[in-house]
């Protein structure tokens, strides 16, 4: 379940992968997609992801109902409107790759048709990742699969038999290294629906490494999802929230990721190797354990009795366990009060 983007490890044994989504977040501007690279490098992110398609490769421009939108937080907008807005167009892919390479941070894409696979592996990205919506697009779920990258699959409003299907044509096509990603495809996704414990059913059911793409405000469920088990997690981000955007409202700034990369691994650190055994940073404090004193001076030949000792702090004396052992055994030699106690000092 491990394998490697760009030669960073990604899997259980792993720190978490974080990627930083660009999406639409440069607002049309190329020098803004640029210097939005430049930040998520600078917070420390494992990768920064962008979308490619063209308002045309996504929809068609038309006026009927079924192509406007309805509610939500693209209220009114034509589908292809709306895409032309967000598209990050194809002639900027060649800067932007240039770029992220030159500033030493991982850049791949979500195509959504194949005419973007096609500029994609021209441009030799090392990983591609399926959006939701694309997630029962299984002619293109091939497509990609067949250039043998890694693939990271989002799985918002999907059923288990849905996702089936996906992963079915993803490994079928040629996919061997492959992430799931819980996902709640709304914008913003509540909180109170993030529903995180479904990471595990998808690990269990489909054997992948999985992770979260988190569409939440803050960076809260991020960070319990690495607690859970997340791999990988996939967070919007923008230079600045107030310069809106078609994903402003959800996008986290340079220094909410910048504590995401902190807290997320922070949080796996945590986690430990599930080992049960004391740990390094316990072992100075175990003398302020409760161990067995004597609190009286006491002759040699003296037969120990309940008022004779006490279970107190500190620690360098027999465990409280052995009291009801001590009870009635002589002395060997005289102690003092406040002497630990210790089988050298006491008759067989």
């Amino acid at each position: 379940m491990t394998f490697e983007i760009n030669g960073r490890r990604i899997g259980p044994d792993c720190p978490p992968y974080i990627i930083a989504e660009l999406s639409a977040n440069h607002n049309g501007d190329i020098a803004q997609a640029l210097k939005t690279i430049d930040a998520a490098a600078k917070a420390g992110a494992c990768a920064i992801k962008i979308q490619t398609y063209t308002a045309d490769t996504m929809t068609i421009d038309c006026d009927l109902p079924d192509f406007k939108i309805e509610g939500g937080l693209w209220d009114g907008y034509k589908l292809y409107d709306l895409y032309t807005w967000a598209q990050t167009p194809f002639e900027w892919h060649q800067a932007i790759f240039d770029h992220a390479k030159k500033v030493g941070i991982t850049l791949f894409s979500t195509p959504f048709d194949e005419s973007a696979v096609e500029l994609l592996e021209s441009l030799n990205t090392p990983a591609y990742k399926v959006a939701s919506f694309e997630l029962t697009d299984l002619p293109l779920i091939r497509c990609i699969a067949a250039t043998g990258k890694p693939m990271i699959m989002s799985t918002g409003m999907a059923t288990l038999d849905e996702i089936h299907e996906a992963v079915e044509a993803a490994r079928s096509a040629g996919c061997n290294d492959l992430v799931l990603l819980h996902c709640i495809s709304s914008y913003p996704a509540p909180m109170d629906q993030a529903n995180l414990k479904q990471m595990d059913i998808i690990r269990q059911t489909f054997g992948v490494t999985v992770g979260l793409s988190d569409h939440t405000l803050g960076t809260t469920a991020s960070v319990a999802a690495v607690a859970l088990g997340a791999c990988v997690i996939e967070k919007h981000f923008i230079l600045d929230r107030t310069e809106k955007g078609p994903d402003s409202e959800f996008s986290i700034e340079p220094a909410e990721l910048s504590g995401l990369v902190n807290d997320a691994n922070d949080a796996w650190s945590a986690l430990g190797n599930g080992e049960f055994s004391r740990q390094p940073a316990e072992s100075s404090n175990t003398i302020f354990r409760r161990s067995l004193y004597f609190i009286k001076d006491l002759p040699a030949g003296h037969r120990i009795g309940p008022e004779d000792i006490r279970r107190i702090r500190p620690g360098y004396g027999l465990a409280p366990k052995y009291y009801d052992e001590l009870l009635g055994r002589r002395l060997k030699q005289p102690v003092v009060r406040g002497t630990a106690t210790s089988w050298e000092i006491l008759d067989d």
